[in-house]
């Protein structure tokens, strides 16, 4: 019987959480941040390479084609190498790639390197969520996954300001924005370097005297620090993994998603990501464009966008606040419902007013959604395919992001402003629908509980 779990449960929030907080959430930050800037560099690329508006288009899912491989094969990966080992590599993965891509004297060659960066934000926004978590006892872990996720946001107004501030200065400030958004993960590898491997990981694949070295560590700097362990005991749990998961391959972990215990829960995890992704690349990709061919001004058209990009901050954090007050499952829910009614609002409005609510009513409920995705994702799979589940879940909501561009500039010209957000409130509904019909609660169990409650049903 296991007693990894019980006394990770039994540790309060201290410093050590924090810690990985900032670790975990500064990823995030350059992960945003890095997606987000392409949108501000395509016009100066376009001009200065003349593209056409298929190449420019192409160009700018590279990025999207690289997360859809990065985040499967880091979760694949993260069940058999471990959390800590994949993170690592995909940061440097992207870090060598964008660095490279600012020395691009064609669009082929820089459409490469944004591939292969986004093959490696891919793997690192898919393994810091299931990672961390693992660290963090149920009482925090809703509020933990949740904040942790909404450093996203600070990356895209990082990247508003380096589009609005750096590449407009010369013709080659793209090139410096490029090196800006990869040289501070160099200090974030650096200051990851002690970060130790998930002890609940460890503990599933039998490497047991690690995990229990992992925790030794933890509960020694609590109580050097005089931080008062939980009074209320937590009994151990027997591993839910199965005896052989130590030999388990990346096959096996697949299969293990689609299996009866699991299927629904995976065809959730799926459904939610997708319909989550969906709406917010078609929303964010597409909003200062459509609000101009409606009639609004450029200028204008920015102010309103930058609004609504500024909503994702406050979006985030009470949806992280929430995950513990009425649970992952019931946030995602009502946040994606009331995503629904402002993507319906845009829908039916027509004075600018209207239309800046709406449109930050739509930006805070999506992120907000976002705080209860990436902490709920992680707790309804098993800790031996946890890295899986969470990963391919993640790649799968990134065909949405790819699709999602190309279906609304495809409905815009036949249905109009109002038709492509009458289509994201039916997107969001279905997604709200999955999670209230499929998800399980979450709130107040270990992982472990979790686990195997649902095995029981």
């Amino acid at each position: 019987m296991s007693t990894i779990p019980a006394r990770i449960e039994r540790m309060p929030y201290s410093s050590f959480h924090r810690r990985l907080l900032w670790l975990g959430g500064l990823g995030y930050v350059f992960d945003a941040m890095d997606a987000a800037v392409l949108a501000f560099m395509l016009p100066v690329l376009r001009e200065q390479w003349h593209l056409s508006s298929v190449q420019t288009g192409v160009l700018g899912s590279g990025t999207f084609i690289g997360y859809f491989f990065g985040a499967a094969l880091a979760g694949i990966l993260g069940d058999v190498i471990g959390r800590r080992t994949v993170m690592v590599w995909s940061l440097i993965i992207y870090c060598v790639a964008s660095l490279i891509s600012a020395a691009a004297q064609d669009w082929p060659f820089f459409m490469a390197m944004r591939i292969i960066a986004g093959f490696g934000t891919g793997g690192e926004s898919a393994i810091v969520a299931p990672f961390l978590s693992e660290f963090v006892a149920r009482k925090y872990r809703g509020t933990f996954t949740g904040s942790l996720a909404a450093f996203f946001s600070f990356g895209f107004v990082a990247a508003a300001v380096l589009g609005y501030l750096v590449i407009p200065l010369s013709p080659d400030a793209w090139r410096v924005v490029s090196v800006i958004t990869a040289l501070p993960v160099v200090m974030l590898l650096w200051w990851r370097r002690a970060l130790p491997e998930s002890p609940r990981w460890l503990d599933s694949r039998g490497r047991t005297a690690e995990a229990e070295a992992v925790v030794d560590k933890m509960e020694a700097e609590l109580r050097a620090a005089g931080v008062p362990f939980e009074q209320e005991p937590v009994p151990a749990h027997e591993p839910v993994a199965p005896a052989t998961s130590g030999r388990r391959t990346p096959l096996d972990n697949l299969k293990a998603l689609w299996s009866r215990e699991l299927a629904s829960i995976t065809a959730m995890a799926w459904l939610m990501w997708l319909s989550i992704t969906f709406s917010y690349y078609a929303f964010f990709t597409w909003i200062p464009g459509l609000l101009v061919q409606s009639g609004m001004t450029i200028t204008r058209s920015f102010s309103y966008s930058l609004v609504m990009y500024l909503a994702q901050i406050p979006g985030y954090f009470s949806g992280a606040w929430l995950n513990e007050k009425i649970g992952r499952q019931a946030t995602i829910v009502i946040y994606m419902a009331l995503g629904g009614f402002s993507a319906l609002g845009l829908a039916l409005t027509h004075s600018d007013a209207a239309i800046l609510t709406s449109g930050f009513l739509l930006s805070f409920f999506m992120n907000g959604t976002y705080a209860g995705v990436y902490a709920f994702t992680p707790e309804v799979f098993p800790t031996h395919v946890r890295a899986t589940g969470m990963g391919v879940a993640s790649a799968i909501g990134r065909l949405g992001a790819i699709a999602a561009p190309i279906l609304v500039g495809y409905l815009y010209p036949r249905l109009g402003f109002g038709g492509v957000f009458g289509a994201t409130t039916l997107v969001l509904a279905i997604g709200a629908l999955a999670v209230l019909i499929m998800g399980v609660p979450t709130r107040g169990r270990s992982l472990e509980e979790i686990a195997a409650m649902r095995l029981k049903r």
